[in-house]
């Protein structure tokens, strides 16, 4: 069973369809940028430090956060991805979806005036966002002649009055938005693919390739199957602008053999076409080995059709094998064999990384 769920994989190693070598960095000119705030409960600075535990806190509807980037060269802030990250789920989607500081309602604003010093008149609006349901988004901005970026919040968690936890990230995609990530996926994704806790997949990738810093979005929601991934894929592609969609959906429609080969199989064609048809690359890691033998009766199964779709989409980036790594470790796993512990979610935090860097990133 192994070896068939590998042949894909080195079969991608060996091909130069699967190796992207032309990924633009698209590197973030925020990191360490003098940061301003009004009325902020901790300090600005954690909005674009290096430690996504630390997040700038700011209450609606007044308090804004604003980074000064003049000393960053013209050609590298002109054409931006600004990307804010909350501890919200995805969406609010699910039994399982929570909002936990997410701005709702929002404006990003632009400033021409010189650096220095935070200015308080001129500000131009460049994006106004009502009623967000996401917990994490990305906006791609034309920042050329202007200095300074402002984030303002206007409703939070759906409230006019709340507190908001934000990490927000500005990259220069003078080259085209290529190095970008959206996991979309189960509980095991939102569990394992959050940048808040341990060492993220983009710092992964940093280290490997020290040129890249890419977007990564977690797109996991907890107890979603292949066919709630259909449902709401289009949606979820429509706002993502990156390139790079990792799909991931399986252990909750074998659990219990609940959803059918033959309807997963469906599922996950409609989403890699989807994905195909936006013009972006979709990756599809194999479904993680469980011990709870209701998963562990039916995955081979479902892991047999991401082979076949491999296959039958040539185009699909084969991901992590996943089953091969919690067989191998099962003391990777929690106490209900089949979420990983702690351990288990920074592995595949690491083990996408460095199966990315070879067959994306390339040397």
């Amino acid at each position: 069973m192994k070896l068939k769920y590998l042949l894909p994989v080195l079969l991608c190693l060996l091909l130069p369809l699967c190796a992207l070598a032309d990924v633009t960095p698209n590197p973030v000119v925020s990191r360490k940028a003098p940061a301003y705030a009004l009325g902020s409960q901790s300090s600005a600075s954690a909005g674009n430090d290096m430690y996504y535990n630390t997040f700038w806190k700011g209450k609606a509807p007044e308090d804004w956060l604003a980074y000064d980037l003049s000393a960053v060269e013209e050609a590298h802030r002109a054409q931006v991805a600004v990307v804010w990250y909350s501890p919200s789920t995805f969406d609010q989607v699910g039994n399982y979806a929570y909002r936990s500081g997410a701005p709702t309602s929002y404006t990003i604003e632009l400033n021409s005036a010189p650096g220095g010093e935070c200015p308080a008149e001129g500000w131009e609006e460049a994006v106004r966002v009502e009623g967000s349901t996401l917990g994490s988004r990305v906006h791609v901005l034309d920042m050329t002649g202007y200095h300074w970026i402002r984030l303002r919040v206007t409703e939070v968690d759906g409230k006019a009055d709340s507190t908001c936890q934000v990490n927000l990230d500005v990259h220069d995609i003078s080259g085209g938005m290529s190095d970008s990530w959206l996991f979309l996926g189960d509980s095991i994704t939102a569990g394992g693919m959050g940048n808040a806790y341990g060492t993220g997949y983009a710092t992964y990738i940093s280290r490997l390739r020290p040129a890249y810093f890419p977007v990564a979005i977690n797109g996991g929601l907890g107890g979603l199957t292949s066919r709630d991934g259909k449902n709401h894929i289009d949606a979820w592609l429509a706002d993502f602008p990156g390139q790079f969609v990792g799909i991931a959906y399986g252990t909750n429609d074998a659990w219990g053999n609940q959803m059918g080969t033959k309807r997963f199989r469906e599922n996950m064609a409609y989403m890699i076409e989807a994905v195909l048809k936006s013009g972006k690359t979709p990756v599809v890691p194999t479904i993680p080995w469980a011990k709870e033998p209701g998963v562990g009766k039916h995955e081979g199964s479902y892991n047999q059709v991401i082979e076949e779709l491999y296959a039958a989409y040539p185009e699909v980036i084969p991901g992590p094998d996943f089953y091969s790594l919690f067989e191998q470790h099962p003391e990777y796993l929690s106490t209900d064999g089949v979420h990983p512990n702690n351990t288990g979610y920074e592995e595949m935090r690491r083990v996408w990384a460095v199966e990315m860097a070879e067959r994306v990133y390339g040397e």
